[in-house]
């Protein structure tokens, strides 16, 4: 009589194992629908709010920059001044996704996973090495190194992968380390000199931290730190974003404009658009001014607050303020001397 038990045992496993399976896509569904809507809806509200902000709040204004500001304009605006806070999120999620990722396997089954986790679940490894790749060309040098631990971290690169055997694991360790210290002695050493604290930290520390960020954490942390760096990290980009929305997207120029017969006055602003009978205007201390084309008597590019240089360090012929592709572009292109006009047109 209790023969029949084991098929109706049977049918209840796969019953659960059914609800298992379904469960486990939908949360790798929602986990990769909200990740693709993050890393394309945020995109798309900061440049909106960005036109916004550099129209002063006034609505005309910003009606004006979306009637002449392009979409393809938009865009390479944002990833020319957005990129690096863009890479900046993604590494951060994918160092400290990994980390958590080792830690939860050996935590007991049934333990909801941290978003970041989640996400990492269903991100390609392509993805990952692209978002440390666009950090590498348009990071500034200065804060370069951080990349060290953190790509240790998203890969889970401990020194026992180096190699088996204890002796070429650390002989390989001090030929990095050694090849690193050649490539940076002098700017340390610059740094030294000038007392550039920040500057030594962020270029000594992160190699040695990258000894010791990879997994697993202790079960009790993991799901306080999870917490705490979710929103550390939405913290940290809304911080970031700040000066990202308010960074303008139009050229700044000074334009030399004939206002009576044999005056002439400098207006500083950015150039909105230009047709046959104006030239439009952005006063860089708010208002739009039409200025006819046919009195303009010259216009030079300036560069912006944020462009000037505030460190007199270099990396091997390049400023630590600099990127990777604006190191090489300086190459390409020495800096020209600011005009005069820049300086006396306030």
């Amino acid at each position: 009589m209790s023969a029949p038990a084991a098929p109706v045992t049977q049918g209840v496993a796969l019953a659960g194992a059914y609800q298992d399976g379904p469960d486990r896509a939908e949360r790798r569904a929602r986990a990769s629908q909200s990740f693709w809507t993050a890393l394309v809806g945020v995109p798309a509200v900061f440049s909106v709010l960005r036109l916004g902000v550099e129209a002063g709040g006034e609505l005309q204004t910003t009606l004006l920059l979306v009637a002449n500001v392009g979409p393809v304009n938009l865009l390479a605006g944002f990833l020319t001044t957005a990129a690096r806070l863009l890479s900046t999120g993604l590494v951060a999620v994918f160092a400290l996704g990994a980390v958590l990722r080792v830690s939860v396997e050996r935590m007991p089954p049934g333990i909801r996973r941290p978003l970041f986790v989640r996400w990492m679940d269903i991100v390609p490894a392509w993805f990952v090495v692209a978002s440390f790749l666009l950090a590498l060309v348009t990071w500034p040098l200065l804060y370069l190194p951080l990349l060290i631990p953190a790509f240790v971290a998203a890969f889970q690169l401990t020194p026992a992968r180096l190699h088996e055997q204890r002796i070429p694991r650390l002989l390989l360790l001090a030929a990095l380390l050694a090849g690193y210290g050649w490539l940076l002695a002098p700017t340390l050493i610059e740094a030294g000199r000038q007392r550039e604290v920040l500057a030594l930290l962020l270029f000594v520390a992160p190699p040695v931290l990258a000894l010791g960020v990879t997994g697993p954490l202790p079960a009790a942390v993991i799901r306080p730190l999870a917490s705490v760096t979710e929103a550390a990290v939405l913290a940290m980009l809304v911080w970031a974003a700040l000066p990202v929305i308010s960074t303008p997207v139009l050229p700044l120029t000074v334009t030399t404009v004939e206002s009576t017969e044999g005056v002439t006055e400098d207006v500083r602003g950015h150039v909105v658009t230009v047709d046959d009978v104006n030239l439009v205007l952005l006063q860089e201390r708010g208002g739009v001014r039409y200025l006819p084309v046919d009195r303009v008597r010259a216009q030079v590019l300036c560069p912006g607050e944020e462009e000037l240089p505030r460190r007199q360090l270099r990396v091997r012929d390049m400023h630590v303020e600099d990127s990777l592709l604006e190191g090489l572009g300086r190459r390409v292109r020495p800096v020209h001397r600011i005009d005069a006009a820049c300086r006396t047109a306030r």
